[in-house]
């Protein structure tokens, strides 16, 4: 598949180079296994909402150290090193991809950066640990992989629920029937946060954020506020809304508790109808993802509360009850067993010939009543750093791999372009591409910005 923008020799012959020097020194890392008592350096890519909490999370485990740390706003390395002294600042992240004695990465940086710099991390010979969403388009996940697997790198995907043990419980309970067949799964992310953030006028970057950087791959705009920390995530050039964001941690679960990959079909509809800003995501989206045996409804709501409605949990509904299941842990409840003949709603009694009220014993239950409340948002963190590491050491294959977490993304990318297209998406599994929609698989691809375009070329080649 042609890689767009055009890449010239010359750009093409620098990064060759690149990619020759990166895989020799790849080829030397992986000889060398780190031992069972070894600390491994990490190099923290985004020191932003979430790589704080992985600075933290990190510097807790003994066999972790953070060595270096890169940013493009210059006072966000400084706050990254009030916390970890000894991380060295890199204001470009090539030269911390250079250093070896930076083991492994974690990449934190806005969505757009995710794949391009989990590649170039690979190439250079170290491990990684990326934040979802894995990708910002489907076709970045099929690059990704492939550049993995070429280098023997081991990728774990910042999806830290599957490390929680109350998670693990709850996959084996449903996949042993717990609460019957699965006839749908719910996810609803509601909150009001109106007006919105803003339309504030583009103008220059400060002097200590380098914009440039900070776009990467992304097409050039002209600074932005909104378009800057954090609120990147609601635009298209950079993210996926909600659906990437909160979304993709429930899909994540439905996926890996029953071995999914892509979904059959996709549906969806929404806008950013009642937000009074700049920001271009949805603020209203209803998903239907449609699998095999069963079909995911997500929900998001950005101006609607919905009056005190649980958000953020996860709820498998099946032929015996339901599983409502968040970070703090999970409760079953059971259907009410009862004869047909008793559950036909009626005024009074029916006539005769019609069905008529039978004995039976009372309060019979289809499933039993559980609960567990054991869960840690912290632990859960904690423990899938942890996984990372001992798969660094081991070289298996993490909790959260890069080919089951391409899949995730890839639901999330389809509800996306469903939204935008207008219209329900078919998958072809046999093809990984949309089925008969040529103009809606073109939107599986995007072009990289130069000169980003020729580092990418550079790496698939």
């Amino acid at each position: 598949m042609p890689l767009t923008p055009t890449v010239t020799r010359r750009q093409f012959l620098r990064t060759a180079a690149i990619s020759a020097a990166t895989t020799a020194m790849t080829a030397k890392s992986y000889s060398r296994i780190i031992g069972a008592n070894e600390r491994v350096n990490f190099g923290l890519l985004g020191f932003g909402l979430i790589g704080r909490v992985h600075t933290q999370t990190f510097a807790g485990l003994k066999e972790a150290h953070l060595t270096a740390v890169s940013d493009a706003f210059k006072p966000r390395m400084a706050a990254c090193r009030e916390l970890a002294p000894d991380a060295t600042a890199h204001a470009d992240f090539r030269k911390l991809l250079e250093r070896k004695d930076v083991d492994a990465v974690i990449v934190a940086t806005p969505d757009h950066w995710h794949a391009l710099h989990t590649m170039m991390a690979c190439a250079a010979g170290k491990d990684v640990y990326v934040e979802k969403p894995t990708h910002l388009f489907v076709r970045e996940g099929e690059w990704m992989q492939r550049v993995a697997t070429r280098h023997g790198r081991i990728v774990q995907v910042g999806t830290q629920q599957r490390s929680g043990p109350h998670y693990q419980r709850a996959k084996d309970l449903l996949r042993h029937g717990a609460i019957g067949d699965i006839v749908s799964v719910q996810c609803d992310f509601f909150r009001n946060i109106r007006p919105g953030i803003g339309r504030p006028p583009d103008g220059e970057a400060p002097a200590d954020f380098d914009w440039d950087m900070h776009l990467g791959p992304a097409p050039a705009r002209r600074y932005n506020p909104n378009r800057g920390l954090y609120h990147f995530r609601w635009f298209w050039d950079t993210a996926g809304g909600q659906m990437t964001n909160l979304g993709h941690h429930s899909l994540d679960i439905v996926h890996w508790i029953f071995d999914l990959k892509a979904p059959r079909a996709v549906s969806s509809q929404g806008g950013r109808w009642f937000l009074q800003d700049n920001g271009e995501t949805p603020d209203t989206q209803n998903a239907v993802i449609e699998y095999e045996k069963f079909p995911v409804v997500v929900q998001i709501r950005e101006a609607a509360a919905g009056g005190g409605l649980a958000s953020g949990a996860l709820v498998f509904i099946g032929t015996k009850g339901r599983m409502k299941i968040d970070r703090s842990g999970f409760e079953i409840t059971p259907d009410k067993k009862a004869n047909p003949q008793n559950t036909v709603a009626a005024i009074g009694v029916h006539p005769v010939g019609g069905p008529q009220p039978v004995d039976e014993p009372k309060d019979q239950k289809w499933c039993e009543a559980m609960s567990d409340k054991t869960g840690v948002s912290a632990q859960q963190y904690t423990r899938h750093a942890q996984n990372f590491i001992d798969c660094i050491k081991s070289r298996k294959t993490p909790v959260s791999d890069l080919e089951s977490s391409h899949w995730i993304s890839t639901a999330c990318h389809l509800a996306n372009l469903s939204l935008q297209t207008g219209r329900k998406l078919s998958w072809d599994a046999a093809t990984n591409d949309l089925r008969a929609d040529r103009a809606a698989s073109a939107l599986l691809q995007r072009a990289y910005r130069a000169p980003w375009a020729a580092d990418l070329k550079a790496l698939l080649t």
